[in-house]
């Protein structure tokens, strides 16, 4: 077994969870969960499957990707989000790797499913995302939304991650509404003013991104529905971040008023 350390954030994802520690065991000396308070059982599937697990309230994405890794006992992590898993070339790969470089992290192709379909139109593929990396000179940004990994280099290979993204069409709605919230969040967080023309140019922006850009405009139905979430998303988190300031603001007002 490589001397590699698997790392995966959780929040009630008992679902999901067996499938990811399975695959990440298929390469990885030990795996460890951040769960940040699910109400479901998580946290024992996980124990149960040989994960270790700590228990971190949420910090953003990037802080909350990078608290396991000091307990990890080998310097290369491989990141996976719990409703992702390896494919098989990407487990047949990776003990091929002389990982003989610290500096040089390693991408794959991030297969996106809605259900059992895969989404490959208007950039949802091969969507290259940085997961295997050496702790000593790289690591996730300490950004609260949408995170990446920052590493010198990075080794783009052909093999592919498994991301089971939403349910179905109703979960991906579902999975806006609960993200939108989030990146208002950290948008508040890092100090983004209110705006009330942001939500309106950023929606009309993924649009345009999503069916010209990204080609969804020929690309049938799928490139539609893509531009289509992706622009409501767009749309949430400012109005959400609207929202969020309005509220401290009345709040605010309400507390001077009683002093």
């Amino acid at each position: 077994m490589r001397s590699i350390t698997g790392v995966v954030i959780t929040l009630n994802e008992e679902a999901n969870i067996t499938d990811c520690l399975r695959s990440l065991f298929r390469v990885c000396a030990e795996v460890i969960v951040v769960d940040s308070g699910s109400r479901d059982l998580t946290r024992e599937i996980a124990g149960a499957e040989g994960a270790r697990v700590i228990e971190q309230a949420y910090l953003g994405d990037g802080p909350q990707k990078a608290f396991g890794v000091p307990y990890a006992s080998h310097d290369w992590i491989l990141a996976l989000d719990a409703d992702e898993r390896l494919d098989e070339d990407a487990a047949a790969l990776i003990p091929t790797l002389a990982l003989d470089d610290p500096a040089t992290a390693y991408g794959f192709r991030r297969k996106n499913y809605v259900g059992h379909h895969w989404i490959r139109a208007a950039g949802f593929y091969p969507d290259a995302v940085v997961r295997l990396y050496n702790r000593t000179q790289a690591g996730y940004l300490p950004k609260k939304a949408h995170s990446s990994v920052q590493a010198p280099r990075v080794e783009q290979t052909d093999a592919h991650i498994q991301h089971f993204t939403y349910h179905d069409l109703a979960h991906w709605i579902q999975r806006i509404d609960q993200l939108s919230s989030r990146d208002a969040w950290a948008m508040k967080e890092r100090g983004v003013p209110p705006s009330s023309w942001r939500p309106t140019l950023h929606a009309l922006s993924a649009t345009l991104r999503k069916l010209i850009l990204k080609g969804g405009l020929l690309q049938g139905s799928d490139g539609m529905t893509v531009a289509m979430t992706t622009a409501f998303h767009a749309y949430m988190k400012y109005a959400k971040l609207n929202e969020l300031h309005e509220n401290e603001r009345l709040s605010s007002n309400a507390k001077e008023g009683k002093d």
